[in-house]
């Protein structure tokens, strides 16, 4: 693999990463923290929706989000020919 090859395959991956932890932060810090008040006037299943984002929700994204990593990175593994 050449130096060039290997810049691309870790700019992309640095993209993903940078992309899926945006999201992560967003749910985690900014649904379950400084939008509390704002989601807490909706209910799901009972719950105001704040405090869930911050006891559930957020841990949900954040399976979801790895599961969407792994795929992305298999494609970029076949992309690259890096698959094993």
């Amino acid at each position: 693999m050449s130096q060039l090859t290997k810049e691309r395959y870790w700019k992309e991956n640095l993209k993903y990463l940078f992309i899926l932890l945006s999201i992560w932060f967003l749910v985690s810090f900014g649904f379950g923290i400084i939008l509390v008040d704002e989601l807490n006037k909706i209910k799901l299943g009972g719950f105001k929706l704040g405090f869930w984002f911050a006891q559930q929700g957020s841990i949900y994204v954040f399976i979801i989000l790895i599961l969407i990593y792994v795929v992305l990175m298999n494609r970029l593994d076949k992309k690259y020919n890096l698959n094993e």
